[in-house]
């Protein structure tokens, strides 16, 4: 079994907003077809044209357009991934780095719905930072705490992310 087939239908992170807000199609991409496949895609600049993550065509472990994808989607592989390859960590560590880092990402996630941020679309880091930028309700019990260990949730995500999945 190849490690791809072993590890990414175990993970998604990179499908799901939790690595990555946007994908940012290539020149050689067909925007009209990658629309009429499921992605919806928008001007992110005068030159780039994104999609938004969670990507809609992910299944929750699966690319519904996996041979059809965006080449910047074909064309990633993330640290983890990189490392088992490479012979220099195993799939069943590269399997327990995902299944801590999922267990994270869905804290981070609880602790948003939590504090009444519930918009599952948003890319992740999105929702994070505008819960942050949003008004702190001092009157509601409990919600500095909430805060605070939000803020504690997403900074161990992110450690989490760049030592193992970014690199």
């Amino acid at each position: 079994m190849k490690s791809i087939d072993a590890l990414c239908p175990n993970c998604g992170l990179c499908c799901d907003s939790t690595l990555f807000a946007d994908v940012e199609l290539r020149a050689s991409d067909d925007a009209q077809r990658l629309q009429r496949l499921g992605l919806t895609l928008y001007q992110k600049s005068r030159t780039k044209v994104a999609f938004s993550q969670p990507c809609a065509c992910f299944d929750g472990k699966f690319c519904r357009i996996y041979a059809e994808r965006p080449k910047r989607c074909g064309l990633f592989a993330c640290g983890l991934l990189k490392r088992v390859e490479a012979g220099g960590l195993t799939v069943n560590a590269a399997l327990k780095k995902i299944i801590s880092a999922k267990k994270q990402a869905e804290l981070v996630r609880s602790l948003l719905r939590s504090l009444g941020q519930r918009d599952e679309p948003m890319a992740l880091t999105h929702r994070c930072t505008g819960m942050m930028a949003s008004p702190m309700e001092l009157s509601k019990p409990g919600e500095t705490e909430r805060r605070g260990e939000l803020m504690l949730a997403v900074n161990d995500l992110m450690t989490q992310l760049q030592r193992d999945f970014l690199r």
